[in-house]
């Protein structure tokens, strides 16, 4: 073959690509020169120049391996694949000094074995090569001169040679991946399915608020700055076949780089990456560096909690992302939440964007709160995936979203354990107290409830529902109990619960409970990210099972919450030692004019923040960070109904390091009576036992202890789990 006939002769071209991608690989192939192109399954086959093969080496984004094909035949055995092989005029295409790898696939013709039908090609093409003086070619699996590709099926045999080398998709710049890194050509498919070049060439901006090492960044930067993919890569398949001709090869490398020069020096598209993973944002940087892309293209650390994309024009354009699958992050709740914080951040901070999510989990993306108006069917390796686009439009956001488990069949059918005599004894109890407050709360509407408290004491346990979930806290045995007894109790009161409840044993989180000092009680116990989302009343709200000593929704004060309510509306509401911000949620939910809501806690704060935005609040709510105590010194508001349910015990730097409820209570509620207006309500409300409440607020206040009415009947068992008390100002005139 003379250099002359390889610019001018069609070869026949064969590209193959990664499962799915074959659609897109069509267009791009045409687009680049391949003639009378067809796709197959995760191939396309064309004609084209040799020019036109060099170009789609270089150029595509999409494909794997370019395929030159020398030649096809039929074949009938081993001895005809053979023949065949040697019947190629291999000494156009390597020296007998040179190396050469072989791959095989496919069957047929009586060749079922790979390794075997590889030996035979190997054994053709060094048979036709060996010279008189015994000068062979060898085999070198890892950088060949010559990569000979051979596919047998349905009795044909076609002999191609590897142009590409190593995979296309390893464009050289990641050098250090994270743990589930997408492969580049898959990401620049997900990107072309999203329609970033056409964004790209209009002026968008592109947002990843999970990056990883940076995969979608990077391929979406090289498109946006016009270089080609592979225009870095030094080492390719034809680089020592005789058949090469580098003055075609040399003249598109230049091309190439007078296009990378032109596109990266116009002002750069606004391409930012966020990582919540502090490990991942070095090495990111790193392989954006490689790709020669660090003015285009930055990373910062940041939680998909707080994502907010700020392009300097204003500009809007693409957010697109990969969430974990469920290995990184734990399992489905944390994913869930995952996906609905996601939603709430594009709802909330990336209107009229386009957005495409990723996902091995697409019924998660229905929890997001937003339409999905196309799906794009994907392959990640085995896994089928789907990319969802969304429009980040009002008119596409979903209300009142609600999560929903299915037990796995193969769990259900399977055969239960046998329970010792005191876990039947404990599980019977359980049924009998679902029977009973199951009727009840079905009838009421609650959908998280305490099911059992303690009430075998040899099972010195608390059990609550949250849905389909089941939450156990431990009470600490007294010392004279042996440990290893009070730990048997435990595990035979775990083994009865998904069998007496008829729960999936996943759904069962299990807690220690001891009495808290100090910091320990904001303290994460586990780090699962598991959250859900559960409703009271028409408030949605935030439960997180596993990671800190409670849930985040103390259900004792259902009644409380409900009732602040029922009077919040047109109301200032004062929300002091908020917690997570339920009763704040309630009072937005009843109509309050606005809110504060005060914690010492940031954790707390941000997740009373996630609360609000779940419920479509977020302006009129100010969350605000402090003491309780010096908050209300300094503060000159003045407010309608206010709530405070202190701890028994908290860090203070106010008083002696310590704010203690029976001692500080007085001054406590004496300086948040100063805030409230004429005719308010002030909510009084603890935990601790032994609490009184003093006199002297009595005589100063019109006070009425209502903790009877603030208990539903699955505290009936416990009247003691709190105290509560209605103040108000008292009328002049009236009797003390």
């Amino acid at each position: 073959m003379s250099n002359d006939d390889s610019m001018s002769n069609q070869f026949e071209l064969f590209l193959t690509c990664p499962k799915g991608l074959d659609g897109l690989l069509l267009d791009e192939a045409q687009a680049l020169g391949l003639s009378e192109a067809r796709a197959h399954v995760s191939a396309v086959r064309g004609q084209g120049t040799l020019e036109t093969a060099y170009r789609l080496c270089l150029w595509s984004r999409l494909a794997n391996r370019v395929l030159l094909v020398v030649s096809r035949f039929p074949v009938q055995d081993a001895q005809g694949l053979y023949e065949g092989v040697s019947a190629i005029e291999w000494a156009e295409h390597l020296e007998p000094s040179g190396t050469l790898a072989v791959e095989f696939s496919g069957r047929g013709a009586g060749i079922d074995n790979t390794h075997f039908g590889a030996l035979k090609v190997k054994d053709a093409i060094v048979d036709t090569l060996r010279t008189s003086s015994g000068l062979r070619p060898s085999v070198d699996k890892v950088n060949p001169d010559l990569r000979v590709h051979v596919h047998v099926d349905r009795n044909e045999a076609t002999v191609s040679l590897d142009l590409s080398g190593h995979s296309l998709h390893q464009r050289g710049y990641r050098l250090q991946q994270g743990a589930a890194p997408l492969k580049e050509n898959l990401a620049a498919a997900i990107l072309i399915r999203a329609g970033w070049p056409q964004l790209a060439a209009e002026g968008g901006a592109l947002a990843d608020p999970m990056c990883g090492v940076g995969t979608f960044l990077i391929e979406a930067g090289l498109m946006a700055a016009d270089v080609a993919p592979n225009l870095k890569r030094e080492q390719w398949g034809f680089s020592n076949w005789l058949g090469h001709v580098p003055a075609i090869w040399n003249r598109l490398i230049d091309e190439a780089e007078a296009r990378a020069v032109e596109g990266l020096s116009k002002p750069p598209l606004w391409v930012r990456g966020y990582e919540a993973d502090p490990r991942l944002i070095q090495p990111a940087r790193n392989n954006i560096a490689r790709a020669g892309l660090s003015e285009w293209i930055k990373v910062y650390q940041g939680e998909v909690a707080t994502f907010e994309p700020r392009p300097d024009k204003n500009q809007t354009g693409l957010v697109i992302c990969n969430p974990p699958y469920g290995e990184r992050l734990g399992d489905e709740a944390s994913l869930l939440y995952l996906y609905q914080n996601l939603g709430e951040r594009l709802r909330m901070s990336c209107l009229n964007w386009r957005a495409g999510v990723f996902t091995g989990a697409p019924e998660l993306g229905k929890r997001m709160g937003i339409r999905s108006h196309k799906q794009y069917a994907f392959w990640n390796g085995a896994l089928p995936c789907k990319l969802l686009m969304f429009d980040i439009d009002p008119r596409q956001f979903v209300t009142g979203q609600r999560s929903a488990h299915t037990r796995d069949e193969a769990q259900v059918a399977a055969e239960p354990a046998k329970l010792s005599e005191g876990g039947q004894m404990f599980a019977n109890r359980l049924q009998k107290n679902l029977k009973q407050l199951g009727k009840w709360a079905r009838k009421s509407g609650v959908e998280c409830y305490r099911l059992y408290d303690a009430d075998m004491p040899e099972y010195a346990v608390a059990v609550d529902l949250y849905r389909d979930w089941v939450h156990v806290q431990e009470y600490a045995p007294p010392r004279s109990i042996d440990p290893e007894k009070a730990q048997a109790r435990l595990l035979d009161a775990l083994a009865a619960i998904p069998q007496a409840l008829n729960v999936d044993p996943s759904h069962v989180a299990v807690k220690r409970r001891e009495r808290q000092t100090g910091k320990k009680q904001y303290e994460r116990q586990a780090v699962q990210g598991q959250f859900m989302e559960v409703e009271e009343g028409g408030a949605k709200l935030l439960v997180n099972l596993t990671d800190y000593l409670d849930t985040g929704l103390f259900l004792d004060h259902r009644p409380l919450r409900l009732r602040i309510q029922q009077e919040a509306a047109g109301k200032r509401f004062l929300n002091l030692f908020c917690y997570t911000g339920a009763a704040t949620v309630h009072a937005a939910v009843g109509g309050a004019r606005n809110t504060l809501s005060v914690d010492l806690s940031r954790t707390y704060l941000d997740w009373a923040r996630r609360n609000l935005a779940l419920n479509g609040f977020s302006d009129k709510h100010r969350l605000e960070q402090g003491n309780v105590m010096e908050w209300l010194e300094a503060d000159r508001g003045e407010y309608d109904l206010i709530f405070i349910d202190p701890p028994t015990f908290s860090n203070s730097k106010r008083m002696e390091g310590v704010f203690d409820v029976q001692r500080d209570h007085v001054e406590l509620i004496d300086m948040a009576m100063a805030h409230l207006a004429k005719g308010g309500v002030l909510y009084f409300s603890n935990n601790f036992r032994k609490f009184e409440l003093d006199p002297g607020l009595v005589a100063r206040y019109s006070t009425e202890e209502i903790t009877a009415q603030t208990l539903d009947p699955d505290f009936a068992r416990n009247p003691k789990i709190h105290r509560a008390w209605k103040i108000t100002a008292r009328v002049k005139g009236a009797a003390a």
